[in-house]
């Protein structure tokens, strides 16, 4: 699969948790047709995270062609990175029987994830676990953490 060129060791590390516990990935399916600002979905019955890399390679403006520019493959691999993380927070959702994750302490969703909330809202009409998906993926070491104590 082409997005797991853009992971890191941390990344890697937390796709192989998310194998373990049972989910497994997919790229570029049809759910990724719904619209060029969705890059991951959830899909719970079947267990499977699909990530949508073409859309994210859209997104930040990366072209194989010629020399492909670093900076848009950059970021690329941040978008893919905090992809695989806001799945993964949904996943560790779904170990915990469905519900939010109990977390110690208070954090405040980004403003500028406001409109990416709203759209995924659409998909899930899961307003609160989408929130606590944004937050949480910018924090690498805390998904890792959580996704431990709740599906391994």
């Amino acid at each position: 699969m082409e997005f797991v060129q853009y992971l890191d060791r941390e990344g890697i590390e937390l796709l192989r948790m998310v194998e373990q516990s049972g989910y497994s990935t997919e790229e570029n399916k049809s759910l990724c047709l719904l619209g060029e600002e969705y890059v991951g979905v959830l899909k719970k019955k079947e267990r499977t995270i699909i990530i949508c890399t073409n859309n994210a390679k859209k997104k930040e403006g990366y072209k194989i062609l010629r020399n492909s520019n670093s900076d848009s493959f950059d970021r690329t691999a941040k978008h893919i990175k905090k992809v695989l993380r806001h799945e993964a927070v949904h996943v560790a959702q779904e170990c915990n029987g469905g519900k939010l994750l109990d977390i110690n302490k208070k954090f405040k969703l980004n403003p500028a994830k406001t409109e990416a909330l709203r759209g995924s809202k659409k998909i899930s009409g899961e307003e609160a676990k989408e929130r606590q998906a944004y937050i949480l993926e910018d924090k690498p070491k805390l998904v890792k953490k959580i996704f431990k104590k709740y599906c391994l």
